[in-house]
């Protein structure tokens, strides 16, 4: 890159979306991570360092969106790059699950993602060049019992994706996926020894992923190497899943 672009990363206080925001610093990329504390995005700023931001985003509300949004291009200038990371779950079967449950996760996975992205398309389409790389689950594809919400709004991430592609592939901009597996974060820490080695012994590696390695791949898909690959949905999950 001749000039430094700008990378947006949605939820990068922790986890994933932290190491894609170190992993796109890394790059060169100047990176804007959102959380939705002042703590948040005070790790941010701490881990990412000078010339990058940490900001409060929350992606429910377009008020918040459009602020964050201003600050950033403020401090950094005009986001190319935007992975979409933040989301949520609140689990329960569906004959249990409450209408505030199965809203909540819709609203701040799926919903957000249409918060975030459009406003920083007319950025893109004038740069004519765009980077959209939105995390999927490999839950959308498998299902999972007591995540009907979570896995509705993964797999509506994964349909956003493939017609957005459509609509802006003629301006130089590539939308695209990602859907980890099993990876270890904190949620994984937290799991069972006995429900860790059940997993392990379905996945092809053997192992969980880490959170570097889904950095990695995102790195990829926003580079200049990755401008032929777009509308798809890459499976990151060690062969727990195969297409």
């Amino acid at each position: 890159m001749s000039e430094a672009r700008v990378a947006l990363v949605t939820g990068a206080s922790r986890g994933i979306g932290a190491a894609i925001a170190q992993k796109l610093a890394a790059e060169g990329y100047r990176v804007a991570g959102t959380a939705t504390s002042e703590g948040g995005a005070a790790a941010i700023n701490e881990a990412l360092g000078e010339g990058h931001l940490g900001v409060v985003m929350d992606v429910r509300s377009e008020d918040s969106v459009a602020a964050a949004l201003a600050a950033v291009e403020e401090a950094l200038g005009t986001p190319v790059v935007v992975v979409n990371n933040a989301g949520i779950t609140q689990d329960n079967l569906m004959l249990r699950m409450s209408a505030e449950q199965w809203a909540s996760v819709i609203d701040t996975n799926t919903n957000g993602l249409y918060r975030v992205t459009k406003p920083l398309l007319r950025g893109m389409m004038k740069a004519r060049f765009g980077r959209i790389i939105n995390v999927s689950s490999v839950i959308a594809r498998r299902g999972n019992a007591g995540q009907a919400n979570y896995a509705a709004s993964k797999g509506a991430v994964e349909g956003f994706t493939r017609a957005l592609a459509q609509e802006v592939g003629s301006r130089g901009i590539t939308v695209n996926a990602i859907a980890p597996g099993f990876i270890e974060t904190e949620m994984t820490a937290a799991l069972d020894a006995g429900v860790t080695e059940q997993l392990r012994s379905a996945i092809a590696l053997g192992r969980f992923g880490s959170a570097e390695e889904v950095a990695s791949l995102v790195a990829f898909l926003a580079s200049e190497g990755a401008g032929y690959i777009t509308g798809e949905t890459i499976a990151i999950n060690g062969g727990l899943y195969m297409n």
